[in-house]
């Protein structure tokens, strides 16, 4: 069976993820978080997985590339230099980077893609996301990971399209933006709803976690997967094979 490294394997996904690799035919190699080495679960694992801290990121990367060992990365809040890190190792080694692991929020992003390229800019695309009170980032890596997938319909990106900051008085809405509102509150694992508003109709389309399962098992399925890939970066629609 696969053998499954983990980053972060203390953290509530870490523990997950453990418990549920079983059931979906894998193994544990072990586990590492802040001050383990990660280069010993590197060259341990046929495959890793990272839900730990975004300042870690360049190590683990590091280790993975060192050992040669494919790496998934679930880890939120990375900043374009984080990204530039993922594509160096990508040329060496397999890298899946995505803001939520769950197989329906893969599938929502893909929904959301089509929706805004047959709609097009006469449509306001608005994302709204609820999480529990101790997330640390926001918007939430899966809101941008929906951005993302809007922006791409519409033929741009989310860094020229996003809108994350409407305090004052900003005027009307433009054109071709992509809202993004964060609620925070209560134990909420995570809700996201995108918004196609239009002249005199609406579409939402939602996605709902009632269980952190849902997480843990599309990571391993994802990570499963990666491992028998070669050097690259992959997206959880390549998982899906959307």
């Amino acid at each position: 069976m696969t053998s499954i490294g983990i980053y972060g394997s203390l953290g509530r996904m870490g523990q997950a993820i453990a418990d549920i690799a079983p059931s979906l035919g894998a193994t544990i190699a072990g586990g590492a978080d802040m001050a383990d080495d990660p280069a010993d679960i590197a060259r341990k694992a046929d495959v890793l997985v990272d839900f730990s801290a975004v300042a870690a990121l360049e190590a683990h990367l590091n280790a993975a590339r060192a050992a040669r060992t494919p790496i998934m990365i679930g880890t939120t809040g990375l900043s374009p230099r984080h990204h530039a890190l993922i594509d160096e190792a990508a040329q060496h080694i397999p890298v899946l980077q995505t803001g939520n692991t769950s197989l329906g929020v893969g599938l929502l992003a893909r929904l959301v893609r089509d929706a805004a390229a047959r709609l097009g800019e006469g449509w306001d695309i608005e994302i709204v996301e609820t999480h529990h009170r101790g997330k640390v980032d926001a918007p939430s890596g899966t809101a941008q990971m929906l951005g993302n997938a809007a922006a791409e319909g519409l033929g741009t990106t989310l860094a020229e399209a996003g809108v994350t900051d409407r305090a004052g008085t900003v005027g009307a809405r433009c054109t071709g933006t992509i809202g993004m509102a964060s609620l925070r509150g209560g134990s909420v694992v995570g809700d996201h709803t995108v918004v196609f508003a239009g002249n005199g109709e609406r579409i939402e389309l939602t996605h709902r976690a009632d269980d952190r399962t849902i997480f843990a098992r599309g990571a391993v399925q994802a990570a499963l997967w990666l491992a028998g890939q070669k050097a690259g970066r992959y997206t959880m629609d390549q998982v899906l094979g959307v």
